[in-house]
């Protein structure tokens, strides 16, 4: 068996934090325990992400290999060096002689999940209902982080109207303190120096606020140093409501600058959001079919990205494959493009006994999935290249061949095995795009405090049960299929983000020049951003009328 080829993690920003706070979570759901299980072919290998370890007590501990930056004030009740290896000497008594004063803040109350979290696993189940009380990510980590992978920034505040990390400068001159780059450089380090192969680096990071700033920087120093690793780049972005015009045009110029600088310095960047555009008059969320989520909660709406993030991510994962996350951008960004778009479907429409080929062959034009990289719909838009996951399939429902004598359905039911079956979907639906296939025997797992926002039609196991169940019941897992994509949509996203930039005066928006940024390199950023867009053009399309604005 193939030894753990690892991957070291970085959050950047509070909706970063969010997205991974999901994510460590799904992937502890789906820890196996079992021996006989752990060393199948079949499956995720843990050990890509999570390192082992000991305390000082010489207990055993099981921690993601992750770097968090994020600002003071963001960690509630979290402490930076967390809880597994705190030093039970460190309150011995000082050998001073004189007089004492101590000064303690009280430590922030911890939230009715992470309280039933500390007295039980049963207890934390039976919750209440606890979307208001997920302010900041820490409020549903329910993962031990090891002493080395917080690094909190103290010059801005998370909370405040004053104070804030808004600009890309803002972000940029961070990563130009010397006392920071060395303080990332150390936790890099520590972390990629234990590693027997590291195939590189998985990057989370805030795309509206000056975290694009900070992730440029970081993206640019891993490039530097350790080249020929894979980096693998997500911008995220909440749901957005309304903004003033300041704060609108803050985000679009944020979006912008991290998008290109983000991409250059990535093997693959790809945008995260359930917004339906990023543009300074945002579309409205997504709907999904179902899920109800709250588009207002980072709770709900990250929880949506981690379960996506946490299947489009595993075919460098596997217990069995040979791809590495290089190999997995190269199938993508071919040509120059080094932005992919992703989509997933949230359940995986099966009915409970349904067969892999009759689930598919209730949606003969496309994949159910909905876009989630604020691109909008597929539609006819070509698409050169695709990744695709589908997980938690049953192994005897990936094949349906009819009885002898029986004319079969459709070409799907005369598949050999459950990867030939969406291969020859894909190649059906989509017959000029190059596909490549995983599949994945187990379900994504769902434990407290993911939330509960799914359609009463879902039965415990995430499959349609055509009558809605008792919402006691709760899903407990769900079947997911993914996509990454190399797609035309692209040329139009990206040219619309730098045709509203061309149509604005920008210069009258001083502040977010003087925080780092001179207009110039703006200016060179934009037409960066034109140049990309040329990436996704399909041929023997027309020519738009780029040059509107110049």
């Amino acid at each position: 068996m193939l030894g753990p080829r690892e991957v070291v993690t970085l959050q950047l920003g509070h909706y970063a934090g969010s997205v991974g706070a999901h994510w460590w979570g799904l992937q502890e759901a789906s820890f196996c325990f079992d021996p006989v299980d752990k060393e199948s072919d079949e499956g995720i290998r843990h050990d890509v992400l999570f390192r082992t370890g000991k305390t000082l007590q010489g207990q055993e501990t099981y921690t993601p290999r992750l770097i968090v930056m994020d600002l003071k004030g963001s960690l509630s009740s979290l402490k930076q060096e967390g809880c597994l290896y705190q030093d039970p000497k460190a309150n011995t008594p000082v050998a001073w002689k004189g007089n004492l004063m101590t000064h303690q803040e009280e430590p922030s109350p911890k939230n009715p999940f992470l309280q039933g979290l500390d007295r039980s696993e049963g207890e934390a189940s039976k919750a209440p209902k606890v979307e208001h009380t997920m302010h900041v990510w820490s409020d549903f980590l329910r993962t031990h982080l090891h002493p080395r992978s917080i690094l909190t920034i103290h010059q801005y505040d998370h909370d405040g109207e004053s104070n804030r990390l808004e600009a890309f400068g803002q972000g940029e001159k961070l990563l130009q303190d010397p006392t920071y780059v060395e303080e990332l450089e150390d936790r890099l380090h520590f972390f990629v120096e234990e590693c027997d192969y590291l195939q590189g680096f998985q990057v989370l990071c805030d795309l509206h606020n000056g975290f694009s700033g900070v992730g440029a920087k970081v993206t640019e120093l891993l490039r530097d140093e350790y080249t020929g690793k894979g980096i693998l780049t997500w911008g995220l972005t909440p749901a957005l409501s309304t903004l003033n015009p300041q704060l609108g045009l803050y985000r679009l110029m944020n979006t912008v600058l991290g998008l290109v600088h983000l991409s250059g310095h990535s093997s693959l960047f790809c945008p995260l959001s359930l917004n339906g555009s990023l543009g300074l008059r945002p579309q409205p969320p997504i709907a999904l079919p179902y899920v109800q989520y709250d588009a207002s909660l980072d709770y709900h709406t990250s929880a949506l990205l981690a379960t996506a993030l946490d299947t489009c991510t595993a075919p460098y994962r596997l217990q069995s494959s040979t791809l590495s996350m290089v190999h997995l951008a190269e199938a993508l960004n071919f040509s120059g493009r080094k932005v992919a778009t992703a989509a997933a479907a949230v359940p995986f429409p099966a009915a409970p006994s349904q067969s892999l080929p009759d689930a598919l062959c209730a949606h003969q034009s496309a994949m159910p999935w909905s876009p989630l990289s604020s691109s909008g719909e597929q539609g006819d838009s070509r698409c050169f290249a695709q990744s695709v996951v589908l997980r938690g399939i049953p192994k005897e429902r990936l094949v349906s061949k009819p009885p002898p004598g029986c004319e079969p359905k459709s070409i799907l039911h005369i598949c050999e095995t459950g990867e030939e079956v969406l291969a020859r979907y894909l190649y059906t639906t989509c017959p000029t795009t190059l596909s490549t296939v995983h599949l994945l025997q187990g379900p994504c797992q769902l434990r407290p405090p993911y939330p509960q926002y799914f359609s009463p039609l879902l039965d415990k196991r995430g499959f349609l049960s055509g009558a809605p169940t008792r919402a006691s019941a709760g899903v407990e897992s769900v079947p997911v299929v993914t996509a990454l994509q190399a797609s035309a949509l692209l040329h139009r996203t990206l040219g619309t983000l730098h045709k509203e930039l061309r149509q604005l005066d920008v210069r009258r928006w001083a502040s977010f020049f003087s925080a780092g940024v001179e207009l110039d390199d703006f200016q060179e950023a934009l037409e960066d951003m034109r140049t990309l867009s040329h990436c996704y053009r399909e041929s023997g399309a027309e020519e738009e009328s780029e040059n509107e604005g110049d």
